[in-house]
This record gives C-alpha cells, structure tokens and sequence, in this order.
C-alpha cells in the first residue's frame, strides 16, 4: 500500500461571489465543451496515465493574475482571476488579452495545506507552460524552466510553511515571434496558417505527494519479434537496499512479474502477445513497486502495447512503412491541435476523445500532429483507440528557403533552445505506442544541421522513425523522403534506401456559416461549393491518390482535422459541430488505399524505375515537325534521363543537364502487346510547361508547377495512340523563368516522363 497523502483540500482564499464574476469573454464561436464548462471541475482527469499514483491534487481552477513589464517584479496588486490552465488570450480564460515580449505575466494561488513530514516530498507538476517560468513558493524563489511544450514539475518541498498557509507565485515570459524558442504556428499578427499568440499556463497544474525514495520515470520499450518488453526505471534517492517489483497484466490476469534492484534492466516476457494497431488496439497493463526494508515506499501503475514499426522492402523491392512485420499504408489527416475557446486547450477530455474518434471513423489510421505537443493525455486516447501519430518538433525561428542547397548556420546557443526541448519532447512521450515517427523540421521551419538532427533523433529513440524534412528542401537523411503537394496528390521519386511519402496534401476549402472564426476572407488551397461538392472533391482526389500508392506511396497525410481560425480545410469545423465529410463514403474510401492491390507494368521506365535511360534532345528549336514518328533526329544530342535539377529534392545521381529556356525531347520504345490495364502518364517535373506528344499526336499540355512528380490518367487517349511495335514519345518543355539555387549558378527547373500501365492482381 501508498503511504496516505497528507495533502488536504485546497481551499481557495477567494468568495463563492467571486467565482460568479467569471465568465468567457466574448468569441466569434465556442466548442459545445466550452459551452457546457464547469469551472469548479476543469479538466479533472489524472494528467499523466504514462504513470499514475492514486492520489493528487488538482490545482486547476482559479488563480490570481497581472500583466506587468517584463523587467517589473512581482505586482502588489493583482488584476484579476484567470481560468487556469487556459492561455491568457483564449476565451475560456475569462482574460483574452494580447501578450507581448515586453509583458510578464504573474499567476499567484493560496492554498491550506500541511508541509509534508517524515522526509515525503511534495512535486508540483505543470504539464505545459509557454514559455519561460519562474516559480516562487512562500516568496523563496523554487526554479526555472523553459520550453512551452514538454511537461515539468518542482520539489517545493523546503519551501512550504508549517502553518498550513502557502502561496505559490509564477512568472511567465513568452515572446512568441519576436523569440527563437519553439512557438509552432503562434503569431503576434495572426493571419492565414498563423494563429493567435498562447501565453503562460495551458496545461493542467497539479501535485503529488512521494517518499523522498520514489519512482521518478519509466521507460518501455517492447520487442515484438522476442516477446518481451525491456523496462527501465529512474529512482530518486535510491538506496542499495531498494528493490523494484514490476508486473505486467492482461486485463485482470497477472502474466509475468519480475524483482530486481532499483537501478536493474527489466526483461518482461509477454507469452503469445497481443500486437497494437490502429485495428486492434491492444494493451497491457504494467505495475511498478519501489520496496523498502519494510514496507511499499511508492508504487505506480502504466501499461504498454507490444508493436514494432521499421522502414524495409515488400515483395516487390519497394521500401514500405512496416508495423509488427506487415504493410500499413499511413493514411491520416494533419491535426494542429486548437481549439476556438481553449486555443491550445481544450475545454474538456472528452473534447480530446471526440477528435480521435471522428478520425476513425473517417476511416483514417494515423494523424500528423502538426507542430505541437499535445497534453499527456490526447496521446493515451491514441493508444486507446488506435491511432497512429507522426509527432512534429513545434516551429522554431527562422531555417531554410524553399530551394536552400546547404544549411544555413545558427549561433550555438540558438542550436541548444532547440535540442534541449526535442530531447525533453521524445523522452517525455516516449511511452506512447501510438507514436511512430518523430519529424523534427517542417518546411525548412526552424531548419538548421538538418542531417546531423535527424541522426542524432534516431539516436535518441531507434525504435521510431525520422522523417526528413517534412517538405522543401531534402538532405537525404531520415527514413523518408516527404513531399507537400497542395491539392495534389503527388509522388516524389522513388528511393533505393528511403520510402517516399505525401506529408501534405488536399486542404479543401468549404466555409460553413454559423461556424466561422470570421465570416469573410477564409480561405483553403481548393475551394468547394457546398457539402456535395467537398465530398465529391474529396473523393476524385482520393482517387487520384490511389495509383501511388501501389507505385511505391508509403502515407498520405491529408490538410487537415478542423478548420482552424481563418483556414476552412476542415474535415470538421473549427467548433467541431459540422463534420463535413461523410464517415462512411470517406472510410470506404480509405479502405480502398489499405487494400490497394495494383501491379505496375513499365511500359516506358522513367528514370526513377530506370538508370540510363537515353533519350535524344536538343536546345535549339528543331523547326516544324519534330514530333513525326518518323522525323530524323539522328543531329539531336543523347542524354540520359532526367534533363535539369530538381529543386527542393536532391539532384538524381544520373542525369542531363537542362539550363536554357526550352528542351526538346524525342524517345522510341517498344510494346510487345497491347496494354492491358488502365493507362497513366508519369510526370516528373519543376517548373516547366511540358507538352507530350505519342506518334505525332499531341496527347496534353502539363502545367508548371513547383513539384510535378504526379501519374496522371490518359487511358483511353493513349490506347488509341499506341501500338504494338515501335512508339514515339515527344516532349516541348518550357521554362522562362525559372528560379536560381542559392549560389545563383544552376537553373531549378526538371522534367521527366513515363508511361505505366497499372494491372489488378486478378489480370
């Protein structure tokens, strides 16, 4: 048994009146949970189910506040009362006020309660707080952290009154964009894809009462392919005659239990495993006994589930994303985590639960959680439910241009801000089956050493996957190579030792009235008309999205959960009232990708299928005629396919080069038969107007786009134009203007084509 917490009720020093006097301000939209809000119960649930003891105290509720200079010291004087743990600008915090760099802002809350003896400690935990913190107990200055996205706690232990009355003190610094700390998509001027400043606390606050021995942290790491989890744990004030109790059970059934000393690796065999996924959520539970001489000095309880996730070749040599050693397309929406009320919090658990449970039902299997951290528990519905999540590192200052073709430098101590956070993100989530990827960089966002962070992520947790830069400008490093193509869908070129994925893609646009942040100029990259057509929409891109995945796609990640302020690319609006897609048409349409069981036949190899491929071309304009069949190109120069460079992705290791205005490009092929499945035009290109042209006749015109790398439907044209024997292929591609790479010598610009013809299992 826990020794009894001698923590007693807290008793806010403030009048039953005063508590009437909160209410939210006023806001264009509020979520039903905000509605509904009981401020003497916010967010009430143990906040961290990693590692839970029995009893705690919840500290949310009502706190005293100021706004002051941010050189000022503590205000005699407070302004008010504030609805912790939401941000100072949300609704919900009854405050909704701008904070800026020049402004600290001062939380101050009294409670009665005992100073701890026989050498217990008292922790005082934050889950979240953005960003610099400062914290005063009795007036006696306690510490300071800083990071707005990895949870937290102080010993205050020393510091507390024997006669019951304590007063715990917070200084709050955040200067969101006018810092270099992480801030993900806060802006002071929140327009577009920036969204309005989150200030000082917004996550639960709360304490526990512990023996000065306790467990301090656990890691769980299971091995599928060994039926075991490994099991280390952190102890504080251990001593050689501590030892740890550890046991794990499946539901009320103890399976395995093991004893050791306290600083001990654990092997837990877990016989005849039931495996985690997004459709069979299984879990274990896990129980963690600190012993004394005599008696239980502190015991906690977690669980775990036994899944593996690694980048390796199907049958048909393409690298694939694998969990417990099976295929799983990932297939999920970009979810930014806010909320019109709470900003960064939602008003309520349930709140959490509910946009899981939509996304499933949707038909998706993975969220790309968007540069944010969410609280401890979004992460356990997750796992609850079955979820898979790509974790984002949050937005930092500054990075890479789109077309950079090196890393930019950054003083040391920007560098450490950055590290000293992900590496406190990764270890504090590291517990989360649902987590199986880490991104440390989006769209060149914050981007710096891009290569050197990812291997030093894969260091810090080998059994994730890295992605590369999530978008722009790829090094070559991490497990895959990510692409963004808005709407698309696209495909980048396929890789021998990385797997190709869709980070972002879609953001239809449809504005539901009555649910807006604001009710003119919103926006979203394709608009839609009604609630048919977004679904319509939504279904022709889906559709379009499905060829790639049996050409090599290993996920797609879809733009985005809710709508959020000013974007309306919701699958939900942002007070999550409207679902805007229909569950059960977008979960067929889903299942379709999972059961994508297309073959490819080649029938002319792009260069990424194809090393060597030659083609014959010229740079100057070979006058009328020149896409015959039988024009004579034999003057034409011979290179190797793909002509030019390819801007945001690394240039092939084979090649041509492309830097003038126009290229002309003829090919002749063989088929030996007639195709049989349905026909596809391969495009790979950056920035170039290209038209294809198959036995003298013109077949498209290819618009320019920044990335092009798309298989797009030609099945009836190119059935009519094809024919057994000898073919030829012609392309014009076009380029005025194209932009220049960093060092201003190489032109960015590409193009490149195949034809695929795309056969079912059952031909």
């Amino acid at each position: 048994m826990t020794r009894p917490f001698l923590l007693l009720i807290v008793i806010l020093l403030m009048t039953v009146q005063a508590y009437a006097q909160w209410e939210p301000k006023i806001s264009p939209i509020l979520t039903s949970w905000g509605e509904k809000l009981d401020t003497a119960s916010v967010l009430h649930e143990y906040p961290r189910p990693q590692m839970v003891r029995e009893n705690w105290t919840n500290l949310n509720g009502f706190w005293d506040y100021a706004l002051t200079d941010s050189a000022g010291q503590k205000p005699e004087h407070f302004d008010g009362r504030i609805l912790v743990p939401f941000c100072v600008e949300s609704t919900l915090s009854g405050v909704t006020q701008k904070v800026t760099s020049k402004d600290a802002i001062w939380y101050q809350k009294h409670l009665h309660l005992d100073k701890p003896v026989n050498g217990q400690r008292l922790l005082l935990h934050f889950g979240g707080v953005d960003w610099h913190t400062s914290l005063w107990i009795n007036g006696q200055k306690i510490g300071e952290h800083m990071g707005a996205y990895d949870p937290f706690y102080f010993d205050i232990t020393d510091a507390l009154n024997f006669n019951d009355h304590q007063v715990i003190t917070l200084k709050v610094w955040d200067p969101t964009n006018e810092g270099v700390q992480a801030r993900g998509k806060q802006l002071m001027d929140p327009r577009g894809i920036w969204y309005t400043p989150v200030s000082g606390i917004w996550q639960t606050v709360w304490m526990e009462q512990v023996d000065a021995s306790h467990i301090e942290y656990i890691k769980v790491i299971p091995d599928v392919d060994s039926n075991i989890i490994r099991v280390s744990v952190m102890v504080s004030g251990q001593d050689e005659d501590h030892r740890l109790r550890l046991s794990a059970w499946d539901q009320d059934s103890c399976i395995t239990e093991q004893e050791g000393a306290s600083d001990s690796l654990f092997k837990l065999r877990i016989p005849q495993p039931r495996l985690w996924s997004p459709s069979h959520p299984n879990l274990y539970d896990l129980k963690i006994q600190l012993l004394g001489k005599q008696d239980t000095l502190d015991e906690v309880t977690s669980y775990f589930g036994m899944r593996k996730v690694e980048i390796r070749k199907d049958t048909n040599g393409i690298n694939r994303i694998f969990l417990n050693n099976q295929v799983i397309f990932n297939f999920g929406p970009l979810d930014q985590g806010w909320w019109p009320d709470g900003l960064y919090t939602a008003a309520a658990d349930e709140a959490l639960k509910y946009d899981i449970e939509i996304t499933k039902a949707l038909g998706f299997n993975t969220a790309r959680k968007h540069t944010k951290v969410e609280p401890a528990r979004w992460y356990y519905w997750c796992d609850k439910l079955g979820l898979l999540i790509w974790q984002d590192m949050p937005r930092c200052a500054g990075g890479l241009a789109p077309h950079a073709t090196e890393d930019v430098e950054r003083p040391a101590w920007q560098q450490e801000i950055f590290r000293r956070e992900w590496e406190a993100i990764i270890r504090a989530f590291h517990h989360f089956p649902s987590i199986i990827s880490w991104v440390p960089f989006n769209e060149g966002w914050g981007q710096f050493k891009t290569n050197e962070i990812l291997d030093w992520t894969k260091s810090l947790d080998s059994t994730r996957l890295v992605d590369s830069p999530s978008g722009w400008t790829d090094f070559g490093g991490g497990d895959m190579l990510d692409l963004h193509d808005y709407p698309g869908p696209g495909i980048a070129p396929l890789e021998e030792n990385r797997a190709v994925v869709l980070g972002e893609f879609g953001g239809l646009k449809y504005a539901a009235q009555g649910h807006l942040w604001q009710d003119t100029n919103n926006w979203g990259y394709q608009d839609t008309e009604s609630l048919v057509d977004l679904n319509n929409t939504y279904e022709k891109l889906i559709l379009k999205l499905a060829p790639f995945v049996s050409k090599g796609l290993a996920a797609a990640i879809y733009t985005q959960t809710s709508d959020v302020e000013v974007e309306v690319n919701g699958l939900m609006t942002y007070d999550r009232k409207i679902v805007k897609m229909d569950t059960s048409r977008a979960s067929r349409l889903a299942q379709m990708l999972y059961n994508k069981q297309e073959m490819f036949r080649f029938l002319l190899p792009s260069s990424e299928q194809k090393n060597g491929s030659q083609w014959k071309y010229t740079l100057d304009s070979p006058g009328p005629g020149w896409q015959a069949e039988n024009y004579n190109d034999s003057l034409w120069l011979t290179g190797i396919a793909g002509f030019g460079y390819r801007g945001r992705y690394r240039l092939f290791s084979y090649g041509s080069t492309w830097d003038t205005t126009s290229i002309w490009l003829r090919k002749d092929f063989e088929i030996s038969q007639l195709p049989e499945g349905k026909l596809y035009v391969n495009i790979l290109s950056y920035q170039a107007v290209s038209t294809v042209f198959v036995n003298g006749t013109k077949l498209a015109v290819f618009k320019p786009a920044e990335n092009f790398f798309q298989m797009t439907e030609f099945d009836i044209d190119l059935k009519r134009l094809l024919k057994p024997g000898e073919n030829t292929i012609a392309v014009h591609s076009y380029s005025k203007d194209p932009p220049l790479d960093q060092s201003n010598q190489r032109k960015l610009q590409f193009i490149d084509v195949g034809i695929i013809d795309v056969l079912n299992n059952d031909q």
